[in-house]
């Protein structure tokens, strides 16, 4: 007769491969959640970037957040060219994530469980935007210069600062000096901009500032906290703590994560609007995507519904020369501009012009007077380590051989607008870095300034 000890440990072997095949199975959820990622990415990779489904799970959907590397090359995309639309099977139960292109306005993604498309899908599909025959930095005419080559140039596109570098644009004032891309990119490929649309934003929220649109000492203006007694002290709320990282709110994680909207088909007005406080606004820096979707929630606001529209391209993209971006939203019409815009090396590199010449463009202002040294000080709470932190910008201000004045805009996967006015300097950096293999952009950066000198 076997013991009770016996019997225990046969049914623990037993028991071990059921629970080891129930730990490997993923959740619901997060099958959800990685087809919605692929269908997104490639929606917009594909419509926007005019890359191929190859070259899309070779490099975008390739080294991304570990929940969903594996489930991804799984799952089987349905790409409809006619209207637009990529669909991603996951369950048999239920219906496939959709996402669907627009001309001009990108892809957005369907939310879990809807039983069809919402809204229509353009009929036509956007290949990369053609070169614009004006002359650089408004067009891609450029001018003939001899400049000898960038050594940190090639071994950023051989890998040796790490990660999988895709393009590299240096700009020297307004010259084009050092420009190089990896196979299956260009100067005219967009690539999501990820969190490099935060700087964005802080950008358009200066635009509505210098319009008299908004005021950053003054509350966000966010309708869904309207009843100051539900909003727990939300209202007090300013567009600058936003700006900062510094809204004292709840955020699902301590990080730059918000699947929930960016993959699940969340509207930003459902999600955002809904966390609670959790300690005094000012008093807290936590780097969260939220913070800037209620910025951009607050100009939408403020600007109404049909400026809100065509903002980004009308004060920022047109004007500046950036005509290979797309600024997407989700299915309500948000802009989900913490991460969400796809734009090229070269468009960056316009971008980061904009702030080398303090909010000037070709003599014009653009940014309200002092807006660079707003977005630079670090007047808020600040990283416990690492970069310090401005206004929607990283401060590289004690990084050996980087000189104290430059500050970046900096997204995952290795994005990178490193602004250097002492030395009147603009350094790009594109990349689809694995989650594993970060780009040592400190490194590159005082690399190509010694290169320069």
């Amino acid at each position: 007769m076997l013991s009770f000890r016996h019997l225990m440990l046969a049914g623990a072997l037993i028991a071990a491969p059921l629970a080891a095949q129930q730990a490997r199975a993923p959740a619901p959820y997060t099958l959800a959640i990685a087809a919605g990622y692929k269908a997104l990415m490639t929606c917009s990779a594909m419509f926007i970037g005019g890359r191929s489904e190859a070259q899309i799970a070779r490099d975008e959907l390739h080294g991304i957040y570990t929940d969903y590397d594996a489930i991804v090359p799984t799952l089987t995309a349905s790409i409809d060219d006619r209207i637009g639309l990529v669909s991603v099977a996951f369950d048999p139960t239920m219906p496939p994530r959709r996402a669907r292109y627009r001309q001009g306005r990108g892809c957005s993604i369907d939310p879990i469980g809807a039983a069809g498309p919402v809204g229509r899908g353009s009929v036509a599909r956007l290949d990369p935007a053609p070169p614009s025959p004006a002359p650089w930095p408004l067009g891609d005419a450029l001018p003939r210069i001899a400049h000898p080559p960038i050594p940190a140039i090639g071994k950023a596109l051989a890998g040796g600062y790490g990660g999988k570098t895709t393009g590299v644009v240096i700009l020297r004032g307004k010259q084009l000096i050092g420009e190089a891309y990896a196979d299956g990119f260009g100067p005219y490929t967009a690539q999501r901009t990820w969190s490099v649309a935060k700087s964005i934003t802080g950008t358009l929220v200066g635009i509505a500032v210098k319009e008299g649109a908004v005021s950053v000492a003054a509350p966000a203006r966010i309708p869904e906290w309207a009843d100051e007694a539900s909003a727990n002290g939300r209202r007090a709320i300013t567009l600058d703590q936003l700006l900062r990282m510094a809204s004292g709110l709840h955020s699902a994680t301590a990080g730059n994560r918000t699947d929930a909207v960016y993959f699940g088909g969340t509207a930003v007005t459902e999600e955002t609007v809904a966390w609670p406080l959790e300690v005094k606004p000012g008093t807290r820096f936590r780097y969260a995507n939220n913070d800037i979707l209620l910025a951009m929630r607050s100009l939408r606001a403020a600007l109404g519904e049909q400026r809100y529209r065509d903002f980004p391209a009308r004060v920022l993209f047109d004007r500046i020369g950036m005509k290979h971006t797309v600024a997407e939203t989700d299915w309500r019409g948000n802009y989900v501009s913490s991460s969400q815009i796809w734009t090229t090396a070269r468009d960056l590199a316009r971008f980061g012009l904009l702030y080398l010449d303090d909010g000037m463009w070709n003599g014009v202002r653009i940014l309200p007077k002092g807006w660079r040294a707003y977005v630079t000080r670090p007047s808020g709470p600040q990283p416990t380590s690492g970069f310090g932190y401005g206004a929607t910008f990283w401060l590289m201000n004690e990084v050996p051989g980087v000189p104290a004045d430059t500050f970046s805009a900096n997204g995952n996967r290795g994005q990178y607008v490193v602004i250097v006015p002492s030395r009147s300097m603009v350094i790009v950096r594109r990349g689809e870095d694995p989650a594993s293999a970060g780009f040592d952009i400190s490194k590159f950066t005082a690399d190509v300034l010694a290169e320069m000198k």
